[in-house]
């Protein structure tokens, strides 16, 4: 019996284009940025920056470097919060529904310069003012030190609630991350953006039954 949840947040619930982040450092004189980041692979600075290892500053700083060129704080922000999309309502609806059924959690890989920028455009179009409190827990990377799929990042958030895994749901749109939930004894299940959108998934496993 699945009694917790675990949630990804880009792509599972907030709609994320890579694409349109390497498309605006490019556009600045960048050159193949999508070689250096994507949702399967990333460069060592994005990850340092996705455990905090790298500050807001460090990181606009480290981009500088790799540009080769005088661009702005401002401009790096705004090319690297361009992935950034919005949480359609019906996936709001969707975590309050699931909240009255199940312990929610969710666990993301994210940095401080996207947190401050999804929290603004949830606050902005969804209403919501303090989108943590959508959930029993929410654990951001950054502020964790822990990143998926490490196992210490799921058990971090496990421990935390009294979750016991085989009794836990783990639902991320990167393969690399349901994997990693599985080999620490997770129930996780893969979101294929290409064929459906969590909502259809919940509806498709009966979790809203």
């Amino acid at each position: 019996m699945t009694d917790t949840l675990l949630l990804d947040l880009g792509g599972v619930l907030i709609d994320v284009d890579y694409q349109r982040t390497a498309a605006e450092f490019n556009a600045l004189g960048f050159g193949g940025f999508e070689a250096l980041y994507s949702k399967a692979q990333q460069d060592h600075i994005f990850d340092g920056f996705e455990v905090g290892a790298l500050s807001p500053d460090e990181f606009r700083a480290r981009i500088r470097g790799l540009h080769g060129n005088g661009i702005t704080d401002d401009q790096v922000d705004r090319c690297w919060n361009a992935m950034l999309g919005r949480i359609p309502p019906g996936r709001i609806d969707l975590l309050r529904r699931l909240r009255s059924r199940y312990k929610l959690l969710l666990l993301s890989n994210t940095n401080t310069i996207h947190v401050r920028a999804f929290e603004r455009i949830i606050a902005e179009h969804n209403g919501i003012a303090d989108f943590k409190a959508l959930f029993d827990g929410a654990y951001y990377s950054c502020e964790m030190g822990l990143r998926k799929p490490d196992a210490a990042a799921f058990m971090h958030v496990l421990e935390r609630h009294g979750a016991e895994p085989a009794r836990t749901l783990f639902i991320d749109d990167s393969m690399q991350h349901v994997s990693g939930a599985r080999a620490m004894g997770l129930s996780a299940e893969h979101l294929d953006l290409a064929r459906e959108d969590v909502v259809a998934m919940a509806q498709r496993l009966g979790l809203l039954a």
